[in-house]
């Protein structure tokens, strides 16, 4: 719900603050409705069912995978639209990505929002109700801001939006916020007090080769943003997850793993028995409007091979939703 239009509401109504404590507490549970706030007078749940919509986004179709995936796409009052994502695990995780954008500036060629017209940055409460959008389908317990847009870009509002995720059941460890690599909002992130998870889309080692997936490399090189995600760790002491999607021919080539190995090793002045304080996740391509190809099997096992042997931890991401383009790099907010 719009937060800070349930406190002017509630003011206008002359009612205590303590109001909008209750509301909220309810809402994070996953009730349905005002109906159901038992503990507020019927008067006050009758005034906020007439006069403010229970949730900021409108829910404009939702769609179901064969894996279990749901994807939701929401549009915002004023028509802007964005698309969430639940996803089931086998070991009873229950994950959503959220989006912290309207489209996105950053143009990655890989990547389906990234050809969408940017609208605009998402506010707190708009972020919050992708969450409690799923939260009334189902207990949730990881969160990760990998869906449209780049969170750094709209630092303020993700912060204010992960402040409240706890309250849902989703702590501030168990919540990855993924940036291409902007460096203000790395610091700026360093700084504050929550003990969130940092992601860094890669995607590849060479700057030319970076430059052309991702044309933010142009103005923040991987090099920096390698040396701001050290920074992030040496203040915050939480192991930085690569995120490096898999393209056939392009960035999927044994030496071009030989590459990533060296970027992410610890300098030489470095305690040899230091472990790495980068994770890399390799990703398996799906299938978007671009000129790209997933790389093989037998790629991305070589890919994972070259990384282990350098004592690089690594893993191949389990793909969620892909028969409802809601895996990774597929949201578009498209309808059908």
């Amino acid at each position: 719900m719009d937060l800070a239009l349930l406190d002017h509401t509630l003011a206008a109504h002359s009612e205590p603050r303590f109001r909008a404590g209750q509301i909220w507490s309810w809402a994070a549970k996953g009730v349905d409705g005002y109906e159901q706030m038992t503990n507020l007078p019927r008067a006050l749940r009758e005034t906020l069912t007439r006069e403010l919509p229970f949730s900021s986004l409108a829910l404009t179709e939702e769609a179901r995978a064969s894996d279990g995936t749901v994807k939701a796409l929401f549009q915002t009052a004023d028509g802007r639209p964005l698309e969430a994502v639940l996803m089931r695990y086998r070991d009873k995780r229950r994950s959503i990505c959220v989006s912290s954008q309207s489209g996105c500036p950053l143009t990655c060629t890989f990547c389906a929002t990234g050809q969408m017209k940017f609208a605009r940055n998402l506010t707190a409460s708009e972020i919050l109700d992708q969450a409690l959008h799923f939260r009334r389908i189902e207990p949730l317990d990881h969160c990760v801001f990998m869906g449209m847009g780049e969170p750094l870009l709209n630092l303020d509002n993700v912060l204010a939006a992960c402040e409240r995720l706890p309250e849902i059941g989703i702590t501030h460890r168990r919540t990855a916020i993924s940036t291409v690599g902007w460096i203000p909002g790395i610091e700026r992130l360093a700084a504050q007090p929550m003990p969130l998870r940092l992601a860094l889309s890669l995607h590849a080692a060479d700057e030319a080769l970076r430059s052309e997936l991702m044309p933010v490399n142009d103005r923040y090189p991987l090099k920096d943003v390698l040396d701001a995600c050290r920074a992030f760790y040496e203040r915050k002491h939480r192991r930085i997850f690569v995120e490096y999607v898999m393209l056939a021919g392009v960035n999927d080539r044994y030496q071009q793993a030989l590459s990533l190995a060296r970027a992410l090793s610890a300098p030489s002045s470095s305690p040899p028995a230091q472990p790495s304080i980068f994770k890399v996740n390799l990703i398996p391509y799906n299938p978007t409007d671009s000129p790209y190809e997933g790389s093989s099997r037998e790629s991305i096992a070589a890919f994972r091979g070259a990384l282990e042997s350098r004592d690089i931890p690594v893993t191949v991401r389990l793909t969620r939703g892909r028969d409802i383009d809601a895996a990774c790099g597929q949201l578009a907010a498209r309808t059908g």
